[in-house]
């Protein structure tokens, strides 16, 4: 049976997406481990939202 237009264009698709997943699982490999352990730090402020850098007042 011939393949249709609309096969081939899944096919391609399905091909593209492998391709890009991929790509992205090689890169998170690469980048894996160059995080420091204070760039996962989380500070309370006095209104309780969480900021990347600590208060300026001592509690």
């Amino acid at each position: 049976m011939a393949e249709t237009w609309n096969k081939r264009e899944r096919e391609r698709s399905k091909r593209q997406k492998r391709k890009e997943k991929l790509e992205k699982k090689l890169d998170r490999k690469q980048n894996k481990g160059h995080h420091e352990w204070t760039d996962m730090l989380a500070y309370v402020d006095e209104n309780g939202n969480l900021s990347s850098t600590p208060s300026d007042r001592p509690q």
